[in-house]
This record gives structure tokens, sequence and C-alpha cells, in this order.
């Protein structure tokens, strides 16, 4: 059994050292925008967003941002949050990041994959720490509104200065994620678990089950709002149950032929065949032979995502789901 990773929270962490660095977010989407605004609210004065030209622009100046060019961003920069999309990292870092930073610097990021994989290969003379909280970018700022924050899993790759983790934990308590509890893993760890969690779990395992069992209602002739409540609306309130209780505690709160019918039926439906390509995606993960292909798809201009999201648009659970998003409108 392995150790439980060690916990931070806000009296663990010194603000007043992120407090005291001039800060570069380059990117201002679901992340960037949230980050930026937690770190400004939480007294980070000498902060800039880094945008290539596009909406974002406006919408960070709109926030009372100032904007430069990434380049700029890097220049300047003594911490460097790097909050673009994956895949762009790596021209990204190259091309306008890695010949401007100085010396000393530190560069953050909020998912390994870019390092773990050598998308960007920063130089020895930097800082380079993984501050990842653990929600999507408007969840985690609707909570530090309210006081609260998110858990979030705090990394060093490198420690060029010999103070990586204490501006890790800064940054990260800026963010909130002090209020719930920040806990210390690494790169590798966060990176390939997390890739791993969203192909067979999150998004790709979750997607393809509530799918398959809208299909069988529908195609055994039960009407597909009946398909659609049970098996894609209820989701989340079972989930949110599991979350707040564990599965066990859950579990104690559902009917007991809800509870019956689970012990007997989900080995079926997940069973060893199914726990096999767990383990081959999980090897896809660490060899890197799903980033590889990651980067050929959005080297070529992502037309495989682009037609897998074309045929996800069409399902027939969306329209389900809009008919009964419209019916709930009119209430």
């Amino acid at each position: 059994m392995t150790e439980p990773l060690k916990a931070f929270y806000e009296q663990d962490a010194d603000l007043d050292l992120i407090r005291g660095k001039r800060v570069a977010v380059i990117g201002y989407g679901s992340q960037g925008k949230t980050q930026a605004l937690n770190l400004r609210d939480s007294g980070v004065s000498d902060i800039f967003i880094g945008l290539r030209e596009g909406p974002s622009v406006q919408s960070a100046r709109d926030s009372g941002f100032e904007v430069v060019p990434v380049a700029e961003a890097a220049a300047r920069a003594q911490v460097l949050a790097l909050l673009t999309s994956d895949e762009a990292h790596r021209d990204l870092y190259r091309d306008h990041i890695a010949p401007h930073l100085q010396p000393g610097s530190t560069l953050v990021f909020a998912h390994g994959l870019s390092v773990r994989f050598g998308l960007v290969q920063p130089r020895e003379d930097l800082d380079v720490v993984l501050v990842s909280p653990k929600g999507i970018g408007p969840r985690i700022r609707e909570l530090y509104l309210r006081g609260e924050g998110v858990f979030g899993l705090i990394g060093v790759h490198q420690d060029a200065t010999g103070s990586a983790l204490d501006t890790a934990l800064s940054f990260g308590a800026a963010l909130g994620c002090g209020r719930k509890g920040m806990l210390l893993t690494t790169l590798k760890d966060e990176c390939e678990s997390d890739l791993f969690a969203e192909q067979v779990v999150l998004c790709g395992g979750t997607m393809e089950l509530v799918h398959k069992g809208f299909q069988t209602l529908v195609d055994a002739g039960y009407p597909a709002e009946v398909a659609w409540f049970e098996t894609f609306y209820e989701l989340k309130l079972v989930v949110d149950l599991m979350v707040d209780l564990g599965i066990a505690g859950a579990f104690g709160k559902i009917s007991n032929t809800a509870e019956f019918g689970a012990y007997e039926t989900g080995p079926r439906v997940v069973g060893a065949s199914a726990q096999g390509e767990m383990a081959d995606i999980l090897e896809g993960v660490q060899d890197g032979s799903f980033v590889k292909r990651l980067m050929a798809d959005y080297d070529a201009g992502f037309p495989l995502l682009h037609r897998a999201r074309a045929r996800l648009a069409e399902h027939p659970i969306e329209a389900a789901g809009r008919r009964l998003r419209e019916v709930a409108a009119k209430a």
C-alpha cells in the first residue's frame, strides 16, 4: 500500500512570496482567466496576460488586465504560468517563451503533459513546478469567491533556486487550493494518471457508458426522454453522492433495489475484458504513443478530433437533452 500524499494548507504557504513576484499568465481560456482573477484577488498586483492576437485579448482587457505579446510576457516574468492547451505548448514555448525567460524564473504548469513527454524542455536554470487545481476553471472561480477552494496537486520538477516548492505552494494558495488541501506529487504521476482517468473514466468511459445504455433502452422501444433521464440526468445525482459520502456511503443512500442490482451487474458491464483494455490504455499513456497520436492530429489541423466532435453532436441523446432543457426553460 502506498503512503498517502503529503498535504499542505494555507498556513503552510507564504502568500507574500507570490505577491512580490511579476507574474505572467499565458492564455486566457477556462484556466487562464480563473487563475489570473484568483491570483489578483489574492493580492498579486504585478500580473499581466501574455497572448497572441485573438478574441481572448479583449476579454482579458475587459477584466482589467494588461495584455502583452507572449515573448514580452516571458521576458518580464519572474513566474510564468503556461495555461494554454497542452498541444499548443510545444510551438509557443519554443518560439516565444524559451528565448526570453530570465535565469531563476519559475515555470508553472497546471498539467504535466508537455514536460513529461518532451514537448517542452526547460533550461536547467529555471524552476519548473506543477500547480494543478482539480476542477474546471469556472467552478474553481465560483468556489474561490465563496471563500472555498478545490484540491490542488503540487509538484517540483526542477529546483534551480532552492525555493521552487515554496513558490508552488504560494501560487497554489493564491488560487484557493490551500483552503481545501494541496497534495505533493510529481509531474509524471499527475500527467499519466490524469490522461488515463480522462480516457477510461471521466470522459471516454462515461460517454460510452451513457451512450450505450441510452441506445439499449431506445432500441428496446423506450421513449428517448425516459432513457435520457435514467442514463444521463440521474448520473450527476449519484456522482454528487459519491463525492460527498464515498461510494459505500452513496450506496447507503440509494434504494435497496438499485444497490442490489449494482452488485450483480456492475462487474458484468465493466469486467475482466474491460480491465484488460484499461491496462492497454495506461500503457499507451506511459509509453507516449497517445501523445504522439494527439500531436500528429494537431499538426494535421485536428481532422480526427473535428470528425469525432461532429459525430458526438449528432448522437440522438443530444436531441433528447435539448428537448428536455426546452421543457425546463418553459417552467
